[in-house]
């Protein structure tokens, strides 16, 4: 391995699973650092960088969530959770928090694998579009998109911000305006999966954006909900 590949940080109190991963995913050339709570984890991001995160929702004394939080706090670094939750109110908070994919377990490695390979291509992808000085911005309903710099302004000019996994979803929909979007074509645009039955990933993130465009009431009509379709940006989107 060298400079070259993706190190990531997996926080799991099991020792299996992390010995698991490490072997496995170290076997697809992805370096890990393999911890088992919140105290090491903040001890190893101190002393490491990394490209993504693996990490459970069900840890001792720091949870899941408040790691996420914070991490979230520090940077937009992809993050990966794991949980064993029957309910998925816990994920879905994770997702609100800016997590960017979660699995359920048990999981199989190969489809984990393929889920950080995934998330990593869309990391990348967006350094390389952030660093593309020819991109356009979109302009729509008096707010400016800027994928050359991936950020969000509001009608008076000042920045909103959005997680990685909002700016993706508004940008699906501001590329495809007045076309409507299923669930499954965004998740498949996002995330290169499908939706399971209650798979509320994308559900989420609207509502997050919708609380960001929306919250001096002007533009209450902007994403629109298509009853048994998916959503809707109602807007005549400029390119510039």
């Amino acid at each position: 391995m060298d400079a070259t590949t993706p190190h990531i940080l997996v926080v799991d109190d099991d020792r299996e699973i992390r010995d698991l991963l490490a072997r496995f995913l170290e076997r697809h050339r992805i370096r890990v650092t393999a911890v088992r709570d919140g105290r090491e984890a903040r001890r190893a991001w101190t002393n490491g960088h990394y490209h993504l995160v693996v990490l459970d929702l069900m840890l001792p004394g720091e949870t899941g969530l408040d790691l996420a939080r914070w991490m979230r706090s520090q940077s937009d670094i992809p993050i990966v959770m794991l949980t064993a939750m029957g309910e998925e109110t816990d994920r879905i908070i994770g997702l609100e928090l800016g997590a960017d994919d979660y699995m359920p377990k048990p999981f199989n490695p190969r489809e984990l694998l393929a889920r950080i390979r995934a998330v990593l291509r869309r990391a990348g992808d967006a350094t390389e579009h952030r660093n593309d000085p020819t991109t356009r911005a979109f302009l729509f309903n008096g707010w400016m998109l800027e994928p050359a710099r991936r950020r969000l302004l509001n009608p008076d000019g000042a920045e909103v911000a959005l997680t990685g996994g909002e700016y993706d979803l508004l940008l699906a929909l501001v590329e495809r305006a007045n076309r409507v979007l299923t669930r499954d074509m965004l998740l498949d645009l996002l995330r290169g999966r499908q939706a399971g039955p209650f798979d509320r990933a994308i559900d989420v993130a609207v509502s997050r954006l919708r609380r960001k465009l929306e919250d001096d009431g002007r533009n209450a009509q902007l994403i629109k909900t298509v009853r048994g379709g998916g959503y809707v940006l109602a807007a005549t989107v400029e390119r510039r």
